[in-house]
């Protein structure tokens, strides 16, 4: 489909914004997320058109921050190039948090930023600051567009810059995708008025072809030299990609694509391998695929000189990242797995088998603790879900209490911000990934989390809804730094007030506020009932008690590990 460009209509931004938009659409963009302002409104017209003739789906916020990780979600849910598009100023800064967030988990966000004209910069014109370049190493580039002028022959540049851009965002060339920049400076008039006819068509490619069509470069990754006699583990994180031999034990979190392959105890057992409690579990070789970060113990295992340790490098929209995980300096090579690999199933089976042992010994540990832990909880969410469902999987303790008590389903899709692991726009990340996804979504996080990106909730009349429910644990307050060295006795008296950091909050009237159903959930029962699938968004709230959560989990290690 070609551009619109209405004769009557068409100052020089009106036709550079057109232009750009519709080489998004023909670079695969479907969905595009805008922030209203007045110097971006030259794209503002042209998204909105493109969403009324059916060729993208617009996404409309009114903050900057949640409107970036609303694009996030959009991106690591869809795998397409998602652009946030905003004013300049402070706009472009407040879009840094998820900004980041994408460079460290690979989402192809495209950051359009509008500017001011350059004869503007540097005389005290109000909302223009220095925004070419402002998120530094954080994108894979940065394009700057020149001011569009009244002439021909700019209509290519343009394309091919929009080209390079989501090129960069994809990875298509690199294999490391993730955030781009491209700023465009607009002069006014900014709105379309009556200058007459174009002196040239600024039609794209026959087809609805890119004007640049970009090849995605495939590596062929050598595979590792691996001892194919060892006793191996298998360590999986975020950008994980196999095929894994049935035959490995594997220990994965939730995110990776493998953790449906995943031991159900493997992370309360691993620090007993480590001990000596399980020297039957200690491996000679360990494999780390992708990303890992969320387990100190998988980083004391990485550490051990007593373990060979090799890596895969994660996969990143089906092409392998230049990266690998080494943060102890102990890889000896990188690689991919052998694909004529028959490893000894010996030291698989007694993980097997110890995880059959502990898993039983954890579902009976939950049920005698009272209603609702933070294990627990997450444990009956992940059961309770239907299958082809997402789960966004929220920051700090919820991820973890799904590693440490949740059994792994293979028909539930789980993803998370695991990319820097902020509590920053987790809701609006989740509605993004949420509106991307053929089927139910839900999210897990803490209240923290939740009340930090509430104005994500914010949805106006004519946005499109995702079908979410949101599980808040509620327990007034950062239960994560109970269980790390913050929470040992001797800081009892500091605790509550700078790590605690209770806020008393009362959520269903701030759901009412926003016209978001509330339910609270105080058992089992309850919480079954309100996951049934419905209309969201929907916010259910599950009190739980933080007041023990360091000696809860030194009660559930020590049932785990009892192998009895």
């Amino acid at each position: 489909m070609r551009a619109r460009i209405d004769s009557a209509a068409v100052n020089p931004s009106t036709v550079q914004a057109t232009v750009i938009v519709d080489e998004l659409v023909r670079c695969g963009v479907r969905d595009a997320v805008l922030c209203p302002g007045s110097r971006n409104a030259p794209l503002s017209f042209a998204l909105h058109a493109a969403d009324a003739e059916g060729r993208l789906r617009l996404h409309v916020r009114v903050d900057e921050r949640g409107a970036g990780f609303l694009a996030v979600g959009l991106g690591l849910r869809s795998r397409r190039a998602v652009p946030v598009v905003c004013t300049s100023g402070t706009a472009v800064a407040n879009l840094h948090p998820a900004v980041l967030e994408a460079s460290y988990n690979g989402a192809p966000l495209v950051a359009i930023t509008t500017d001011r004209p350059i004869e503007l910069h540097g005389t005290g014109a109000g909302q223009t600051i220095e925004q070419a370049g402002l998120f530094g190493h954080a994108v894979r580039a940065t394009e700057q567009l020149a001011i569009a002028e009244r002439r021909a022959g700019q209509h290519g540049r343009w394309r091919s810059t929009v080209d390079r851009v989501v090129a960069s965002a994809l990875g298509t060339l690199s294999g490391d995708s993730g955030p781009a920049q491209l700023n465009v400076p607009f002069r006014e008039p900014l709105v379309p008025d009556h200058e007459g006819d174009w002196p040239e068509p600024v039609t794209g490619r026959d087809g609805g072809k890119p004007w640049s069509g970009i090849a995605p470069r495939f590596e062929h990754l050598e595979p590792a030299e691996l001892d194919p006699d060892a006793s191996t583990l298998v360590i999986a994180g975020q950008g994980a990609h196999g095929p894994v031999p049935p035959e490995l034990p594997v220990l994965a979190e939730p995110g990776s694509e493998l953790w449906h392959r995943s031991l159900r105890t493997g992370m309360w057992l691993l620090p007993a391998a480590l001990s000596g409690e399980a020297p039957w579990l200690f491996p000679d070789q360990v494999v780390v695929l992708g990303r890992p970060t969320m387990h100190r113990s998988v980083q004391r295992l990485l550490a051990d000189e007593r373990v060979a340790v090799f890596a895969v490098p994660p996969a990143s929209a089906g092409r392998v990242r230049p990266q690998w995980t080494d943060l102890a300096g102990s890889v000896r090579g990188v690689g991919a797995l052998p694909k004529s690999w028959a490893p000894h199933p010996a030291f698989g089976a007694r993980w097997q088998h110890t995880d059959n042992t502990a898993s039983h010994l954890l579902d009976a540990s939950l049920d005698a603790e009272p209603w609702a832990t933070g294990p627990a909880l997450a444990a009956s969410v992940v059961a309770a879900l239907p299958a082809d469902s997402l789960l966004f999987a929220g920051p700090s303790n919820p991820v973890r209490d799904i590693a440490l008590a949740a059994r792994p389903r293979d028909d539930v899709t789980v993803i998370g911000n695991r990319g820097v692991a902020g509590i920053d726009g987790v809701v609006s990340a989740a509605i993004g990934a949420s509106l991307a996804h053929h089927g139910p979504g839900y999210a897990l996080m803490g209240d923290l989390t939740f009340l930090h990106d509430a104005g994500g909730l914010l949805l106006g009349p004519d946005e499109p809804r995702p079908d979410l429910t949101i599980v808040v644990a509620n327990d007034n307050g950062g239960s994560v730094f109970a269980t790390l060295e913050q929470g040992a006795p001797e800081h009892a008296g500091a605790f509550e007030r700078i790590f605690g950091t209770p806020l008393n909050a009362d959520l269903s009237a701030l759901c009412r506020a926003v016209g978001v159903e509330h339910t609270l959930a105080t058992g089992t029962g309850d919480l079954l009932g309100a996951l049934r699938p419905g209309r969201g968004p929907r916010v259910v709230e599950v009190p739980v008690n933080r007041s023990d959560r360091r000696a809860l989990h030194h009660r559930l290690r020590a049932a785990v590990t009892r192998f009895s």
